[in-house]
């Protein structure tokens, strides 16, 4: 007789083989969503945060969520948020322009009116504490194919040697040759004419000044572009002015208009939490690099002027003391946000770093640029030379070595070239040269690279490609040890960062980690990305090793060059190192503020006595963090030490 099952056990097999196939279908599911519990469990053990850290999201209530382009690391404890505009023209349009403090240890947030869009500004510490912002955005670029008015550039002349006149914006200029009229989208003051006499023959000669404005059709539509040179009569002008002032343009069309930059400057007080206008600078700069040196004075070099262009050489100091800018004698060209560090001999190191705009054959090559004679020598042997823009580069600790390091970095704009080669160069060699150290976790542009109070340094996220294009982020950290010039992963970052993202020290030893502008949201580039708002938290695996050395004293402290400062210890601290960090203040892959340096340090009954060098080049003026570290490498948390100027310290 043939076998034939119950009724119960056909559906006892019918139901198997179904969950059988549910099971073949959601299997990988099933497998992600194990593997992703298993991770979790996995990161939150004691062992794993001891030997790789550990991240954490900051709550960030929703009215204080903004597009953090710039960070600085305050005396005060707290960290200034930048966005401007946020790199959304909306927000450009409206004038919505925002700034958040942000408190690290209560966790609180506070807006703070921001006069100007400083989008894409630079910024540096000053010696009393305050933060030097400087530049902006006075306009947001405009593709080809996106730019509905002709436009241009206009300059404006003036043969009076009497007076100088300002031309409000909407001023406009019509062609004597083609008739068509332009209107001036900003100020313009073009200074008065020079005038100078032969000695021999008493002859006058007037040598016309100039100035530049960008200008646009008064209407849409190619019929009102120009192909050729002409000049402007200026609308409103009588009796003389109209023959003194005038203005000659080459092709006024609809060619790409790139981003354009402001004079303006600022001094943000920690304490009083506001901004401070102070003097423009001479030149209008967005992408702009600010370098502090030896005497407190700030460097600032580069960056797109008010009508699109890189700045051509022209480089100029601010001084703290008079709030007033000038001038370097002689130029030198940069590309824009270039990596420039006060080495310890006062002199300029250029590691060829870079972020985004300038010709790929001029202004690349790694060299030391001695400012007072405006000499450049070149320093070689640097690997992948063709991938040096948004690339980071570190100081390595501890400062007296003068030991730098640049990581990763991509091709010129948009290019899809990265790399994952890091180099380093010691300045003090006798001839020095880069030299590889080992390769970064991935090929990616802009890392962000941050040094820890125990000699080591942290990086962290970037992208393969550019803007993250073609969902190329790279969730990875590591840790390198220049000591053994070795590297190690570390805990995984929660979020992809690649364009307008960075880190930051934190007084605790914590790092936090802001920003990221992906071009786009998927792998096949068809939906526009959005800004990543998120704000991190990295504790590094020292602060998982148990009692942590603690310092204690006055809560504010200020030191001479070369002076000594005491503080008091816990009873059990052992002290290996004393290292004072430099607050760092970050933008665009660039963080030439930061530094750690080793301190001399004797231990007293109750304490220990720290020795501050006595080179302003080594430390310039302003605010620091000390840490003590044990022998295990756990730091404690910061006092603050001011370092003083150094009246005998000159530059320019």
């Amino acid at each position: 007789m043939k076998y034939r099952p119950s009724r119960r056990t056909r559906r006892y097999a019918l139901g198997t083989a179904a969950v059988l196939v549910l099971a073949g279908l959601n299997g990988p599911a099933l497998y992600r969503f194990g593997t992703d519990r298993y991770h979790r469990y996995e990161i939150n053990q004691p062992e794993y945060k001891a030997g790789n850290g550990h991240w954490d999201v900051v709550d960030v209530p929703r009215e204080h969520r903004i597009n953090t382009i710039h960070a600085a690391l305050l005396h005060t404890g707290k960290v200034l948020l930048i966005a401007g505009s946020g790199n959304n023209a909306r927000n450009f349009a409206a004038k919505s322009f925002r700034s958040v403090l942000w408190d690290p240890e209560k966790n609180t947030f506070k807006d703070i009116p921001t006069p100007k869009d400083m989008f894409c500004a630079g910024h540096t510490q000053l010696p009393d504490g305050r933060l030097l912002v400087a530049g902006g955005t006075q306009r947001y670029e405009k593709l080809e194919g996106d730019v509905e008015k002709a436009g241009g550039l206009m300059f404006v002349h003036n043969e009076d040697p009497d007076k100088p006149r300002t031309f409000p914006a909407g001023t406009r200029f019509t062609g004597k040759k083609n008739g068509k009229t332009f209107e001036s989208q900003d100020p313009v003051l073009v200074p008065r004419a020079t005038k100078t006499q032969d000695p021999r023959t008493g002859r006058v000669t007037v040598r016309a000044s100039t100035a530049r404005v960008y200008v646009e059709a008064l209407h849409k539509g190619e019929r009102h572009q120009t192909g050729t040179e002409d000049n402007y009569r200026i609308a409103g002008l009588k009796g003389s002015d109209r023959r003194n002032f005038y203005g000659i343009a080459q092709k006024l069309s609809f060619d790409k208009k790139d981003f354009q930059g402001i004079r303006d400057s600022w001094e943000f007080d920690p304490v009083a939490e506001r901004y401070i206008t102070v003097d423009p600078m001479n030149e209008a700069r967005w992408y702009p690099t600010l370098t502090t040196l030896q005497d407190g004075k700030v460097l600032s070099v580069s960056g797109l002027d008010e009508i699109g262009q890189v700045v051509p050489g022209k480089n100029e100091i601010y001084d703290p003391r008079t709030g007033k800018w000038s001038y370097l004698p002689k130029e030198r060209f940069f590309p824009t946000y270039p990596a420039l560090f006060l080495t310890d001999r006062g002199k300029i190191f250029y590691t060829g770093s870079n972020a985004g705009y300038g010709p790929a054959d001029k202004g690349r090559k790694p060299g030391i640029w001695d400012v007072e004679r405006n000499t450049f020598d070149v320093v070689p042997g640097i690997s992948d030379p063709e991938a040096l823009e948004t690339s980071m580069s570190v100081l390595l600790p501890p400062a007296q070595d003068q030991r730098y390091m640049v990581l990763g970095g991509g091709g010129v704009g948009e290019s899809e070239t990265s790399t994952a080669k890091t180099r380093i160069v010691d300045l003090h060699a006798d001839e020095p040269r880069f030299r590889d150290g080992p390769d970064l976790y991935g090929a990616v542009r802009y890392p962000s690279s941050v040094i820890l109070p125990d000699d080591t340094v942290l990086t962290t996220n970037g992208s393969g490609d550019y803007r993250g294009r073609g969902a190329s982020n790279v969730l990875k950290a590591e840790i390198y040890d220049p000591r053994t010039n070795t590297s190690r992963p570390v805990a995984d970052p929660l979020v992809g960062r690649n364009y307008h993202s960075g880190a930051l020290l934190l007084p605790d030893g914590r790092v936090m980690t802001f920003g990221s502008d992906s071009l786009f949201a998927d792998e096949a580039n068809t939906r526009p990305g959005d800004f990543q708002q998120q704000i991190d938290l990295y504790t590094p695996p020292y602060l998982f090793r148990g009692e942590r050395p603690r310092l204690t004293g006055p809560a504010r402290t200020e030191v001479e060059p070369g002076g000594r400062a005491t503080f008091r210890t816990a009873g059990t601290t052992r002290i290996a190192k004393a290292r004072l960090l430099r607050p760092g203040s970050f933008t665009h892959v660039t963080n030439v503020e930061q530094k750690s340096v080793a301190l001399k340090f004797r231990r007293t009954a109750h304490g220990v006595t720290v020795t501050v060098p006595d080179d302003p080049s080594l430390v310039p003026p302003g605010w620091y963090m000390l840490h003590v570290v044990d022998p295990r490498g756990v730091p404690s948390e910061a006092v603050w030490v001011k370092v003083a100027v150094d009246e005998d310290a000159d530059t320019f």
